[in-house]
């Protein structure tokens, strides 16, 4: 059994929905490496439930359900979850921590940030959030949460947490940590906000109290690669390719995808 990890989603805005298709995912991994998938995480921005968005929803569901394995999701930033989180009920899907269930088939849920979670006999520290530098273009259909930054409560429940459970075999967020993102992404390519971001910085402050073997994250709108060589550590920033995270004789082994799709 797998894990497959994807990018940014925003409910389909530019055709990302064509990047997790049963069908594309089939012609990239094989039929069989696709039976083995038992859970798909999406690194934060799913983008599901914006007000309005019903229609949108409905029609990405429906192309969903036609793969048999559930969806969880990092939270990103801006995600209309934040506003919310207090109606949307908590289920125990047995991988440790509850979850918060928007759609049942398919089955579509946010992980909880600063949790961990044991998903595929993987054990995953979750966290999320970022920064979005959209906000000063607020429009009235689009709204932003000061939840996309960690409260300080969730910061030392997790610090504290860290200090008896650090050793992980991913971590899953959705901006990565901000030294990394400082290697692989360039400010005159960006908007420069989108480096002085709270969460990045939070991420060193947590890098630095675990260890972990993959990090998987999202956010930059690109796919990216980092292998820190000293560490054996590999990061991996997705979003028009995925990736699938398998275990063979206890160890780790990433599938990356083997054909083009036309997207």
């Amino acid at each position: 059994m797998s894990i497959l990890f994807s990018g940014d989603f925003h409910a389909n805005q530019v055709h990302e929905l064509s990047v997790i298709k049963k069908r594309n995912l089939i012609i990239k991994y094989g039929q069989e490496k696709f039976n083995d998938i038992r859970y798909h995480i999406i690194l934060g921005d799913g983008g599901f439930m914006w007000t309005g968005n019903q229609k949108t929803d409905l029609y990405n569901y429906k192309a969903l359900v036609c793969r048999p394995f559930p969806i969880l999701c990092v939270m990103g930033n801006h995600e209309p979850i934040y506003g919310m989180m207090d109606k949307i009920p908590e289920t125990d899907i047995g991988i440790g921590d509850t979850v918060y269930q928007i759609h049942d088939k398919p089955f579509v849920a946010y992980l909880k940030r600063g949790k961990i979670y044991t998903i595929d006999g993987f054990k995953i520290l979750a966290l999320g959030g970022a920064l979005s530098v959209d906000r000063r273009s607020r429009t009235p259909d689009k709204t932003w949460w000061e939840a996309e930054y960690w409260l300080e409560e969730e910061k030392w429940d997790l610090f504290k947490l860290l200090e008896t459970e650090n050793d992980f075999d991913c971590v899953i967020s959705h901006t990565g940590p901000h030294h990394i993102n400082q290697k692989l992404f360039k400010p005159y390519d960006y908007d420069p906000e989108k480096f002085q971001d709270a969460v990045a910085m939070l991420n060193d402050q947590i890098y630095d109290r675990i260890q972990f073997k993959k990090w998987f994250c999202g956010h930059w709108h690109t796919d990216r690669y980092h292998y820190n060589q000293e560490k054996e550590q590999e990061y991996f920033f997705l979003y028009w390719t995925t990736k699938i995270l398998d275990k063979h004789d206890n160890n780790m082994v990433i599938y990356c995808e083997n054909k083009e799709v036309r997207l």
